[in-house]
């Protein structure tokens, strides 16, 4: 069908993934939706893609984004990828309730991917349905926001649709689809279904598109496929480190959930802490804590050794070399994450790095998540209420520790002698953590209330509201006052996240 000048299709596609990469997906189309509906549609991001939001906000746009339509120029493809899920390889994996329906080119210029998950049966479902319900869709739309509000890089959600089946899980559930946005979807586990074949030819054309996507200064050099592990490390060891610090716990760190571009994916059984406490786990399939919070930059240094052994005979032909190198890369892992980890918590406490203090800045740092475990206490408040001291006003921070107060006095007094060394302006400081240190995050009581009533009644307006208070997590308003509080006893105990396949 072709387009009028008045009526321009609503994606402009360039398929680079199915045109180039031939043998790494499958040509699919998404499962028609019997009554699609609209639950909420991301006008900002349409805007910041370069599409016309009112045009998408139509019947037909509904359409599209349901699977009843597939628009002109996309290649639906389900991609091939295998992984290692909870330390076991799985040699293929793959999409199996989603489709990359094509790429767009956005405002700045940056290739983006456009996909469905909770599309239907692919060649990869593995017994699976294929579909999603609302509640696993709306969880993705509301955690991937705020991660976009927090400053961390993560895909996004465009639109969230429901379809008008009822899926069955534990209980029937109304089915709904999600269409992500990402840099792109080759994870780690892409390139370990075609090293696990070894197809070396085929892992040698996914790298050089990844470093033509994402890193195009290294196209056509020696090295290069030495150097795009470096380059991953590094990504991988930033994002890693801005986890930690705002207390997100991803849940299923399973290779297929790495990306190549550095963007956190697959918001199934994450959740923020609470409570600072390092082993931490909220997913219901971690039994072990594999996943727990603290162990995120060690899963993520182990991910990235199953990287470098796909890559390996494009390292160097001679193997051993190739094994040197890539170890060499492999351990200065610990100090890139280490670097990246000071950086975002000397944020969180106000402090600019002078020479000859990072020994001390860490042992600062680590002695106050030390308070934090001991006494309980929430860690995003226990940051957040710092600034609040420094302006005179320490009884906020002080309740938080109850008779932990001669522990939480004198490292404060610490703290405050750093502080006066960097001689930073005063009134400074307490905004810069003020614009470092949310107030507001999805708390995991306040996400499951709002999913409960989207999945029970089909009402979102908790999930607006948390919605509008996530996305804007820097200013304190009074109003949203509650929305900042821990949940209660009875609300976090046995608190679990499940994966919503």
């Amino acid at each position: 069908m072709s387009h009028s000048a008045c009526n321009p299709p609503l994606f402009t596609f360039d398929n680079t993934y199915a045109r180039e990469l031939d043998g790494m997906s499958v040509a699919w189309q998404p499962a028609a939706s019997p009554a699609p509906g609209w639950l909420r549609l991301n006008r900002a991001l349409a805007e910041e893609l370069g599409l016309d939001a009112n045009a998408l906000d139509t019947e037909a746009g509904l359409a599209v984004l349901a699977g009843n339509t597939v628009p002109d120029g996309a290649q639906p493809v389900a991609q091939a990828y295998a992984g290692h899920q909870f330390g076991g390889f799985s040699p293929q994996l793959g999409d199996g309730r989603a489709l990359l329906l094509g790429e767009v080119i956005d405002r700045q210029g940056q290739r983006r991917d456009i996909a469905f998950k909770g599309s239907g049966r692919t060649p990869f479902s593995r017994g699976g349905d294929g579909k999603a319900a609302i509640g696993p869709v709306l969880r993705e739309y509301l955690i991937s926001e705020a991660m976009q509000a927090l400053g961390i890089p993560t895909t996004r959600t465009l639109a969230a649709v429901t379809t008008g089946e009822t899926i069955y899980r534990e209980r029937p559930l109304p089915g709904a689809i999600l269409t992500r946005v990402a840099a792109s979807h080759v994870r780690v586990g892409t390139f370990q279904f075609f090293a696990a074949r070894r197809d070396t030819a085929r892992v040698q054309r996914l790298a050089d598109y990844v470093i033509n996507r994402h890193d195009p200064d290294l196209a056509g050099q020696d090295g290069r496929c030495l150097a795009l592990l470096q380059r991953v490390a590094e990504r991988q060891a930033s994002l890693v480190a801005r986890w930690m610090g705002v207390g997100f716990i991803h849940g299923v760190m399973n290779t297929d959930n790495m990306t190549i571009s550095g963007e956190t994916i697959d918001y199934g059984p994450c959740a923020f802490m609470e409570a600072y406490d390092p082993a931490t786990v909220f997913s219901s399939i971690d039994r072990r804590g594999r996943y727990a919070f603290g162990n995120q930059p060690g899963i993520a240094q182990w991910n990235l050794a199953r990287l470098a052994e796909t890559l390996l005979p494009l390292i160097d032909e001679d193997s051993d070399r190739a094994v040197t190198l890539a170890t060499e890369a492999l351990d200065r892992f610990p100090d890139q994450f280490d670097g990246h980890w000071l950086a975002v918590h000397r944020g969180k406490l106000g402090l600019k790095p002078l020479a000859g203090t990072d020994e001390q800045d860490r042992a600062l740092i680590n002695d106050y998540l030390e308070l934090l475990h001991t006494h309980q206490v929430d860690f995003t408040l226990g940051f957040r209420r710092l600034s609040a001291v420094l302006r005179g006003q320490p009884q906020a921070l002080q309740l938080l520790f109850g008779d932990g107060q001669p522990g939480l006095s004198a490292w404060l007094d610490r703290w405050q002698a750093r502080l006066q060394a960097q001689g930073a302006a005063a009134l400074d400081i307490p905004a810069q953590m003020d614009r470092t240190n949310p107030v507001y995050i999805p708390r995991n009581h306040l996400v499951e209330n709002a999913l409960d009533a989207a999945t029970e009644s089909r009402d979102l307006r908790l999930f607006d509201r948390l919605l509008s208070v996530i996305t804007r997590p820097w200013d304190e308003r009074p109003e949203d006052a509650l929305c900042a509080l821990p949940g209660t006893p009875e609300q976090t105990q046995g608190f679990r996240t499940f994966c919503g396949t």
